[in-house]
């Protein structure tokens, strides 16, 4: 028998969040935008006009919180720094 691993959700939401981000900036770069201009305008304003909705990008991103959004891309600059 295996012993009990411990997972930390927390780590694993922001493993999530980052993945969808990173999906929805290959997408938008895919069909010609600025990703980083398109997200930033997203998390800005809230107006999920900014994201295509080319291949679901739109209801990937929309689908998370955007304060999560902003944690997670906080902390992976903070802990890459």
């Amino acid at each position: 028998m295996e012993d009990t691993k411990i997972y930390d959700s927390k780590e694993f939401q922001s493993e999530y969040v980052s993945d969808v981000v990173k999906d929805v900036a290959t997408i938008l770069e895919d069909r010609g935008y600025n990703p980083v201009n398109q997200i930033v305008g997203y998390l800005m304003s809230g107006d999920p006009g900014y994201i295509s909705s080319y291949k679901e990008a739109r209801s990937k991103l929309t689908s998370l919180d955007r304060t999560k959004i902003l944690e997670t891309l906080v902390e992976e600059f903070l802990n890459n720094k």
